[in-house]
């Protein structure tokens, strides 16, 4: 008599688990809109008009780079504290909220920034990107509670993609208004920008709310400790005790350095060397596009060569967008850019974010995640850093892309020595340990 509940509770569960893998993969869509118009195509081209009525076009060009570093850094010093009180109190959700309730509105308030006010343009797009930075430690330390671990590849590479699609639907509306702005009652380029920033607060905004409702939160640590602060020390003094883990954040901040510098400044180096807005958020709204089955198809690579080798590849395709980028100077040089960034930034993106999974001990996984988004983040200061100081001394910015060569190319080698058996090994005695 206990069969038809017993299954339709397995059904239920079952139902509940597909639930909560698809509200998760929704934040990518949520979030991406904001990685797209504001970190990539519209604000730096934005910011560039702006500060170029009092700035030289190199100088312009270098302190959005001093910002983009300064807010990389404040993420990265923000990220482990974030985790670690997300672990103790099994509060991901809720500090989630928190910064999708602080970010969303400080985006949309872009929006209000015109003529020469670039220094508010940068205060608020510095509190907004900090809010994203730190929602996206909370979100990818919810991976592995969602997904299974005969699926965390692909979950993972779904949510990018779903990322890439929303994104990109969102930038292709945006890039509509921006070109044909009178046709949508908008008076100018300018107004259609501004309303762009106001779209992105608001897509972010509504489409969290389903992670928000579906996804169960993971309990409390059980071994937290006497507060966040100790939990961080804590975890910072067993990580010696994980070399794959350690090697990987190295090999991680290495290559992350790179991607994270041509995302972010690719439309403001573009606008330098005379590329139109047109072209700039055409070819970035194409990325957005390829790169969703781009990142699918990555899914499917990892489970062939394994996450470690498809990554490689992927690096291996960076190497030849540095060389590209220095040799930029017409619009199809961007577009053709572009589209090699489109097959490779996704699936490398994707499959870090599970092979990091897959190394981090259950027990800790928010903290670490927080120590992942570290390395990401620090990358992303001494890329954009570097970037402006070789633009500034050189009075072009060409040569600075070719600063971005031996991350890719140092990353993708110590990444190739990384054990993942026994890192997988390592974690799970880290929580036998915790556990007795």
């Amino acid at each position: 008599m206990s069969g038809p509940p017993e299954g339709a509770e397995r059904a239920g569960a079952e139902a509940a688990h597909r639930r909560a893998v698809r509200a998760w993969c929704l934040y990518d869509w949520a979030n991406s809109a904001y990685a797209t118009t504001i970190t990539v195509a519209l604000l730096p081209a934005y910011y560039h008009a702006l500060a170029t009525r009092t700035l030289a076009p190199n100088v312009a060009t270098a302190v959005w780079g001093y910002v983009v570093a300064a807010s990389q850094l404040l993420a990265a010093l923000g990220g482990p504290l974030v985790g670690a009180l997300a672990d103790r109190y099994g509060r991901r959700k809720a500090l989630l909220l928190a910064c999708v309730g602080v970010g969303a509105p400080a985006t949309v308030l872009l929006a209000s920034v015109r003529d020469a006010a670039w220094p508010a343009l940068l205060a608020l797009f510095g509190v907004s990107y900090l809010a994203f930075a730190l929602s996206v430690v909370l979100y990818d330390s919810l991976l592995a509670s969602v997904a299974r671990a005969d699926e965390i590849d692909r979950v993972s590479a779904r949510g990018f993609a779903l990322g890439y699609l929303g994104g990109g639907l969102l930038l292709a509306l945006n890039l509509a208004w921006v070109l044909a702005p009178r046709r949508f009652g908008l008076a100018d380029a300018d107004a259609a920008t501004r309303l762009s920033f106001a779209s992105v607060g608001v897509w972010w905004g509504v489409f969290s709310l389903p992670l928000l409702r579906h996804v169960p939160e993971p309990p409390a640590a059980a071994d937290a400790g006497p507060g966040a602060l100790a939990r961080l020390a804590d975890t910072l003094r067993a990580l010696p005790r994980q070399p794959e883990l350690l090697r990987f954040l190295l090999a991680f901040w290495l290559y992350s350095d790179g991607i994270g510098t041509v995302m972010r400044m690719a439309t403001v180096y573009g606008s330098e060397v005379g590329i139109d807005r047109g072209d700039l958020i055409g070819a970035l709204l194409m990325v957005q596009l390829v790169a969703a089955p781009a990142s699918l198809a990555f899914g499917r690579v990892a489970a062939r060569l394994g996450p470690r080798r498809a990554i490689a590849v992927a690096l291996a395709g960076y190497v030849v967008v540095t060389i590209a980028g220095f040799l930029l100077s017409k619009p199809w040089h961007f577009w053709a850019i572009a589209a090699l960034v489109a097959l490779f930034q996704g699936g490398a993106q994707a499959l870090s974010r599970s092979l990091f999974a897959r190394l981090a001990p259950a027990s800790r996984r928010a903290s670490l995640f927080g120590f992942y988004s570290v390395s990401e983040k620090l990358a992303g200061v001494v890329g954009p850093l570097l970037f402006g100081l070789v633009a500034e001394g050189a009075g072009s910015s060409r040569l600075a892309v070719l600063t971005l060569l031996p991350f890719f190319v140092a990353g993708g080698a110590l990444l190739l020595t990384v054990d993942l058996e026994r890192g997988a090994a390592r974690a799970a005695e880290e929580v036998n340990r915790h556990s007795l």
